[in-house]
């Protein structure tokens, strides 16, 4: 166990120590992917021949990689760089490496699809370039036996309905960034938070689940809606201009624990009383006091649409084909770590109440690019986002072996939201049209193995 947590103060510290100068700054990417059988669309399970369990230990044998297990089971895998983890519902995550540049992480990427098609191609596996599980309904997928989700699967329904879609249904993409000191840090919550909007409207990419359309262009951003409202969404302080380090503590000091982690056993905190993170370093529990790794552990619970740990995570798009899946770090990249593009990134959204960011939020979550904040289509200001993006990047000068900057991960996507689609609504018009409703023909178009993602 370590040091036992003291004062606020030490919770503080925590996010202070992960200032970083410019020089060091990187970017984290995270890619979820759904894996489905190629025949039907159907969840791929995680126990079995051809499961996903199974392409874990093909990977291991083919490509040495270290496997990570939990009461005997293969639940990640640990590479030179970067991790391979898998989500509740058997959805396979590369969490790569910290990069200095999108180049490295398109390497990064590239790669991880290669030997996942490797391993999966004598199964008949297809991984999607969808953010929800197209086909398969709830009590059809198995939830991986993680003691950490079956301990947040049994809690899920006691805060809202749609909890266990979101642990065995989605599938995001997440982007890492460091910054440079508290002010740094507060900027960037708070330009990241209110860019949510746009990002799922750009990011769309979830309208079909449980075999059928569902009403939305990203399902999997209205799931969060009602999932656990003492974790998710919104956090409306960040919006004051006088809000730090400390204010992010108060919050998260307040969010109720799902467990604590002692000698590599899970103990349930999840009884009908709870105990918040305040509550657990003031009192202890079961003669347990707090440690900066229970600290740890513990944001790790907190799912708002951008989350603090000693870097920032944005976590508002759905996956994408493999061709966009850079989109989010580049844009990102090119808009945070640019301070003209910052400002002027904000002052597209700066103007929003904090009711008007949850009400546009909402309608990005179903119309997608065509919502609007007043008179203006979420279409344009996500055209000038990337546009300040691809600015930034410009600015930034990583070239690659070609001589090419950065934007090149954007040009496909600025062209997508310019002729006025995103994944989602492409999607949408495939399936009432060309695909005819067809479960077979979503998932040869839409696989990782399939050409034309556009």
């Amino acid at each position: 166990m370590g040091d036992v947590i003291e004062n606020k103060q030490e919770l503080i510290r925590y996010f202070e120590s992960g200032a970083k100068p410019r020089s060091a700054w990187r970017v984290g990417t995270e890619y979820e992917k759904i894996a489905v059988s190629a025949r039907d669309g159907r969840a791929l399970p995680y126990s079995g021949v051809g499961g996903v369990e199974h392409l874990l230990r093909l990977l291991v044998e083919r490509f040495g990689y270290e496997p990570e297990e939990e009461e005997g089971r293969i639940l990640g895998l640990k590479g030179a760089r970067a991790m391979i983890s898998i989500e509740p519902g058997a959805q396979i995550e590369l969490s790569g490496e910290q990069c200095e540049t999108i180049h490295c992480a398109n390497e990064e990427f590239t790669e991880h699809i290669k030997q996942l098609i490797d391993v999966g191609s004598e199964f008949d596996v297809a991984l999607l370039g969808m953010g929800m599980q197209p086909i398969s309904r709830l009590d059809e997928i198995e939830l991986i036996p993680k003691a950490r989700y079956r301990i947040m699967y049994a809690y899920m329904p006691r805060k809202g309905h749609l909890g266990r879609r979101m642990m065995t249904q989605t599938a995001g993409v997440q982007a890492n960034l460091d910054y440079g000191s508290e002010a740094d840090a507060m900027r960037k919550l708070r330009l990241s938070t209110g860019l949510a909007p746009l990002l799922y409207a750009i990011f769309a990419n979830s309208p079909v689940s449980d075999g059928g359309l569902n009403g939305y262009q990203t399902f999997r951003g209205h799931i969060w809606t009602d999932t656990d409202p003492d974790r998710c969404g919104m956090l409306e302080f960040l919006f004051n201009p006088s809000a730090g380090f400390e204010d992010y503590v108060d919050y998260a000091l307040d969010v109720p624990m799902y467990f604590l982690i002692r000698d590599h056993h899970y103990i349930d905190l999840t009884s009908p009383a709870g105990i918040t993170f305040r509550q657990f370093m003031e009192q202890g529990y079961g003669g347990e006091r707090a440690t900066l790794e229970d600290w740890t552990n513990h944001l790790t619970t907190i799912f708002t649409e951008v989350r603090l740990k000693k870097y920032i995570e944005v976590r508002s798009a759905d996956s994408q084909p493999p061709a966009l899946m850079l989109s989010l770090p580049a844009l990102l990249k090119g808009v945070l770590y640019d301070d003209d593009c910052l400002d002027a990134a904000w002052d597209l959204v700066k103007r929003w109440s904090f009711a008007e960011r949850l009400k546009l939020n909402d309608q990005a979550h179903k119309l997608g690019l065509d919502a609007r904040a007043g008179k203006v289509r979420l279409k344009e200001l996500a055209l000038e986002l990337l546009q300040i993006a691809i600015v930034g990047l410009g600015r930034q000068k990583a070239l690659n072996a070609r001589g090419e900057d950065e934007s090149i991960y954007l040009v496909r996507m600025l062209d997508l939201v310019r002729s006025g689609h995103s994944q989602a609504s492409l999607t949408i018009e495939r399936w009432k049209s060309r695909w005819n409703y067809d479960v077979r023909r979503l998932v040869e178009d839409c696989s990782y193995q399939a050409e034309g993602w556009l």
